[in-house]
């Protein structure tokens, strides 16, 4: 299938330029590479950074609109933090899948097929969504390169089980059911969920699909530990796992930029040590941020909170600060 990736313009990669050739100085904006999918060679310990227009999901969910504005939003955000590691780690960034119209299923199978090349190249994927139908498609890419037989762990982030059905058509609350109901090798887990935030018959879906969950109240610092072992027991029991984001899981005082905000959504310490673990195992290939919504948010903040959570994940994935620039 052709891949429609839009290539992002090289302004929005723009900051504060502290010193043009002392590495330790420098910030994400002077090293990200804007390259296309075609040029790219082979490169272990390099994140690709995909972005996905997309919010049909979000609108066939009957969520609000505006999520399609955040790949380039978490963009702007990003090109400022500073770059913590030497010449051996790349950052590159291979431009956006736009979803056309009504057409999310195509846009859903281009992202896998994306992701799939970047895995193949031996890059790590961060895909930028986004409504939360981003990870059908990052699934897929997973999957794709993967093959049929291994299992596949999915980790969710979020307060909402996304298992709705999908009978009628497929949206941003229908994914993982999409998922376990078409792959026996797959399974969930997805943490924060909201007690109140989703209906009784999702809870009876999760039951019966074996979704394995945590409620956000029994999440806070104090009981880190206990996830922290639940996540690692889940991850060492596959062969492979992704990380999904959906920021509404956070409290809507520090991201009131979404769909569905969340009063007692998480603090988001707690979201950045659950990145910081799953991205550090060797098992997990791929994160994604998504339901960042530009349009409904405050100040900038959840954009900004978006991007600082990204960061954790690249910074993971690449092995953790790295400050000689020499080496």
């Amino acid at each position: 299938m052709e891949q429609l990736l839009n290539k992002v313009d090289n302004h929005i990669w723009s900051g504060r330029t502290d010193h043009l050739e002392n590495r330790t100085s420098f910030r994400y904006h002077q090293v990200v590479e804007v390259i296309a999918m075609e040029d790219l060679s082979p490169s272990s310990r390099t994140c690709a950074i995909i972005g996905f227009e997309s919010e049909e999901g979000v609108r066939r969910n009957k969520g609000q609109l505006g999520a399609a504005k955040a790949p380039n939003a978490l963009r702007s955000e990003l090109a400022k933090l500073p770059w913590k590691f030497s010449v051996n780690e790349r950052l590159v960034d291979v431009g956006n899948i736009q979803c056309v119209g009504t057409g999310l299923e195509t846009a859903q199978q281009q992202l896998g097929d994306t992701i799939a090349n970047v895995l193949e190249k031996k890059m790590t994927p961060i895909i930028l969504g986004g409504g939360h139908e981003t990870a059908y498609g990052h699934y897929l890419g997973v999957r794709k390169w993967i093959g049929e037989e291994a299992s596949l762990g999915v980790i969710n982030i979020d307060a909402h089980f996304d298992l709705r059905s999908y009978d009628e058509q497929p949206s941003s609350g229908t994914m993982f059911k999409q998922i376990l109901e078409h792959d026996n090798m797959s399974s969930y887990f997805v943490v924060g969920i909201q007690r109140y935030g989703n209906t009784q018959e999702l809870f009876d879906t999760a039951d019966r699909l074996g979704v394995k969950y945590e409620y956000e109240e029994n999440m806070h610092i104090g009981n880190m530990n206990k996830l922290t072992s639940d996540l690692e027991q889940f991850i060492n029991q596959h062969d492979y796992v992704f990380l999904t984001l959906c920021t509404d899981v956070l409290n809507a005082a520090f991201a009131p930029g979404v769909s569905a905000p969340s009063p007692f959504g998480l603090d988001p310490s707690v979201v950045r040590s659950i990145i910081r673990t799953v991205t550090a195992h060797k098992k997990t290939l791929s994160f994604d941020i998504s339901e960042v919504n530009p349009i409904l948010d405050e100040n900038n903040r959840t954009v900004k909170l978006g991007a600082y959570l990204t960061n954790e994940a690249i910074t993971t994935f690449l092995g953790g600060e790295i400050h000689d620039a020499s080496s």
